[in-house]
Order: C-alpha cells, then sequence, then structure tokens
C-alpha cells in the first residue's frame, strides 16, 4: 500500500498513530519490497510479524509466499488486518481451514507459549518493524520465546540497531549487544529513510540482520547466569569487573577468583569482554552458579 491507501484507512478506522505505541506506518511499497527481499523470505517460510499496524509489511511478506503470524496490540487493527490482506489478496485465505495469516491479538511482551501453542508450527522467521520505544525488550522476550527463530530482519532506530550489532570494544556495545549476541550473529543490513514512514519519525532508522547460531552457546540455565553476569557488568560499566560483578558473584576474593579461573583480567570492563566471556565466568563461579538469577540483576538496556 502506498501513501494514500495507508491514509485512507487509517481514516476510515479512525486510527491516528499514537507516540505510546510507537506507531510508524509504513508507507512506501519499495521500502517493504526491499524488506522481503533482505529477510530472503521464500514461499512456505513461517514468519511472525510483530505491529502490523495497517498492514503494508504484512501484504509484501504474504504475497512471497510465506505464512504469517502478526502479533498486535491494537485492537482496530488486529481486527482490520485480515479484512485488508482478504481484500488485496484474497489467495491468502485460498486453503480454508489453513489461512496462510493468523492474527494474535496482544502485547507483544505479553506473548507466551500459550499463544504459539496454537499455531500449526513455531515461526523460524522474525520480520518486524518493532516500535521504537520497546524494540530492544521485544526482541529479546522473542528470541527467548521461540528457539525456532533461524534467522530476521528488524526495522529499528538507527542508534538502537547499532547498538544491537556492535562488537565488544566499540562505543555502541552494551547490555543488548551480549544478550543479542548469544543467539547468534547480528548486522546492519540497510538504512531507511525517515519519509517512508507515517507520521515521519524524528530519529532515523536502520534494518539489522539476525542469523541463529548452528549450536547453542549454552544451556538455559547458562544463559540465565550469563545475562545476569552482564546485567551487572553494564549496570556499572565504568568500574572494573572485579567490583561490578560483586552482586552477582559474592564477595571481592570469590569475584576476583571466578574472573580469573575463566582467564579474564578482573580489572577489564563491561565493554571489553564478549558474550563468551561472560559465559565462561558464569561456568567458572563455584558449581557454575551465581547469586542472581537474570530476572533479579539490574538490566540496562543502554
Amino acid at each position: 500500500m502506498g501513501p494514500a491507501e495507508v491514509r485512507e484507512l487509517a481514516e476510515r478506522l479512525g486510527v491516528s498513530p499514537t507516540k505510546k505505541l510507537g506507531q510508524n506506518f509504513v508507507i512506501d511499497p519499495n521500502t517493504v519490497r526491499k524488506i522481503v527481499r533482505l529477510a530472503r523470505v521464500e514461499s512456505g517460510d513461517r514468519v511472525i510479524e510483530v505491529g502490523p499496524g495497517l498492514g503494508s509489511l504484512t501484504l509484501g511478506i504474504t504475497e512471497a509466499g510465506a505464512q504469517v503470524t502478526a502479533v498486535e496490540i491494537d485492537h482496530r487493527l488486529a481486527a482490520e488486518l485480515p479484512h485488508t490482506v482478504r481484500a488485496l489478496q484474497p489467495e491468502v485465505f485460498a486453503e480454508e481451514g489453513s489461512p496462510r495469516l493468523r492474527v494474535i491479538r496482544c502485547d507483544a511482551l505479553e506473548l507466551g507459549r500459550e499463544e504459539l501453542d496454537g499455531l500449526p508450527a513455531p515461526p523460524e522467521v522474525l520480520v518486524a518493524n518493532l516500535p521504537y520505544n520497546v524494540s530492544v525488550p521485544i526482541l529479546m522476550h522473542l528470541l527467548e520465546l521461540i528457539p525456532q527463530l533461524r534467522r530476521g530482519l528488524v526495522m529499528v532506530q538507527a542508534e538502537v540497531g547499532h547498538r544491537i550489532a556492535a562488537a565488544p570494544g566499540s562505543r555502541e556495545y552494551g547490555a543488548p549487544s551480549a544478550k543479542a549476541a548469544w543467539y547468534g550473529e547480528w548486522g546492519i543490513a540497510g538504512t531507511v529513510s525517515r519519509r517512508i514512514f507515517w507520521p515521519v519519525p524524528g530519529v532515523d532508522s536502520v534494518l539489522v540482520g539476525y542469523e541463529r547460531r548452528a549450536e547453542p552457546r549454552g544451556d538455559e540455565a547458562e544463559r540465565r547466569r550469563t545475562f545476569a553476569l552482564v546485567s551487572a557488568a553494564f549496570a556499572q560499566r565504568r568500574k572494573m569487573l572485579r567490583q561490578a560483578l560483586q552482586p552477582v558473584l559474592g564477595p571481592l576474593g570469590e569475584t576476583t577468583a571466578a574472573i580469573e579461573a575463566a582467564g579474564i583480567d578482573p580489572t577489564a570492563r563491561a565493554e571489553q569482554l564478549a558474550i563468551d566471556d561472560y559465559l565462561a565466568i558464569a561456568r567458572s563461579s563455584p558449581d557454575g552458579r551465581t547469586s542472581l538469577s537474570e530476572s533479579d540483576a539490574p538490566v540496562r538496556y543502554r
């Protein structure tokens, strides 16, 4: 859909994009085709899309022959999306009882296994124009919730995208970078003009691509311990590890010993360590345990 169609549909539904929900609708068909191409969406792919809005990107994905599970928080948009797709691409609903579009009306941060268990099969590709205000929490939630995701492409605020894809030691590297790296490889796949959105946002956007690792770095218990260390380290990123990790690993002596046992300099700082370094520390602590779970540790996304 182009600008006129998007605005006409929004007016008919009485929808005004809200900053609270991070709504910026894509109005440029060429950008939609670019996203679908860079995401390597193919016929038969099981795609999960977060925040489909008025359906521009959804239509691009279904046009490629993929099956789409769209997660939408706005009840009006969630109710209208199937009608929009049916009107423009009736073939999506050609197979009775097995449509290529399913809509889940919920907050993506509250999406759970119950909703996913109702699908014929788990999603394997993530393609989304993520709401700017909660893009990182949503991304982390989906990566943890859906281990079957093997690749993805998300559109996010440029600053956030560069943080997600950042390498250790860089200025942008932070907790989101380290945690995202647990799951796979990330990179900036392209840039997006502000003019392709309605309303026009006050920030630039980028496309961030993702490829899942062939083998997990560790099990779920190790992931939680590692993420607790990452959160603690970046909560006090200017401090040396032997100080920053004490809330997780215990008194100074125990913390220093665990860091050194992992072959890491205890005077290093958070941004100098890759995710495998944090995993090594998690494994080197007594009995491979930390005193905080991931949910207890301080969380910093910046």
